[in-house]
């Protein structure tokens, strides 16, 4: 699934694209998921943001566009002439601009959605309405995400992929910031000392990953093609490999369904 840094950099990608551009034709498949896209037409493009996994397009009638991506959504900009045509299959919405210009939603399983809100009201959307803070935020500090898992009984790396605890955060970075920081994924509440670590760590992660244009290991694509932050993952997917800190052999579990990949060494309990 894309995460932050994956939604981040189609962000600044398709903003230039977007922005001050009026929609002229908007179309979607049948499904209840997709089918808000149709209400863009004749709407002007203001902004382009994220919050978390999502993007929100804001509207020059004060309304916003929400797009999650789900686990294989794609965004692409179609430039040729038959721009409003279903490019295969799997496309799933569509907005074509009066810049010649088309942005497609592309998702092979249609775990995706788009929702068009009022700017601000995501009471129908919980899971966007009740995240937590980016990590970038500059008032998050250590000693509010230690704060935000005192008492917690979820283990650590669950708490990470809830978007309670900060936002935008899967399974591809928790399990590198949980290394970078040596916290064990299943220790249910950490100390202060760990909790600045462990902001510290995703704020590094993050932002090279970014830099990187994402990580793509199956269906993520940007708007320029694959991302490149694959090459330097050190923990996520290398269970059985030797740990590039230690030279220990990295394990593998399932925690609360996800799987997970960490240092017996680097993270003992």
């Amino acid at each position: 699934m894309p995460e932050l840094p994956e939604v981040e950099t189609i962000r600044r990608q398709l903003r230039s694209e977007i922005i001050n551009q009026t929609v002229v034709r908007a179309g979607s498949h049948e499904s209840q998921k997709f089918l808000p896209a149709r209400e863009i037409k004749g709407r002007r493009f203001t902004e382009l943001s994220r919050r978390g996994k999502y993007l929100i397009a804001e509207c020059d009638d004060q309304t916003e566009l929400i797009v999650h991506l789900g686990m294989t959504g794609q965004l692409l900009i179609d430039g040729g002439e038959q721009s409003s045509t279903i490019l295969d299959q799997y496309q799933r919405a569509w907005w074509s601009l009066d810049n010649g210009k088309t942005v497609v939603f592309r998702d092979v399983r249609r775990f995706g959605r788009i929702a068009v809100v009022n700017k601000g009201d995501y009471s129908q959307i919980p899971t966007l309405r009740d995240m937590g803070p980016e990590p970038f935020s500059p008032e998050l500090t250590g000693d509010e995400v230690w704060r935000r898992t005192r008492g917690r009984r979820r283990r650590i790396k669950t708490q990470l992929l809830s978007q309670r605890l900060v936002a935008g955060v899967g399974n591809i970075y928790a399990d590198e910031a949980l290394f970078l920081a040596r916290i064990n994924p299943s220790l249910r509440s950490i100390s202060r000392p760990q909790a600045q670590r462990l902001l510290d760590a995703l704020r590094t992660i993050l932002s090279e990953a970014i830099e990187r244009g994402g990580t793509t290991i199956r269906d993520y694509r940007n708007l320029e093609g694959e991302g490149s932050n694959q090459h330097h993952l050190k923990c996520y997917g290398r269970a059985g490999q030797i740990c590039l800190v230690c030279a220990s052999t990295l394990r593998s579990r399932v925690i609360d369904a996800r799987t997970t990949t960490w240092c017996p060494q680097c993270q003992s309990r």
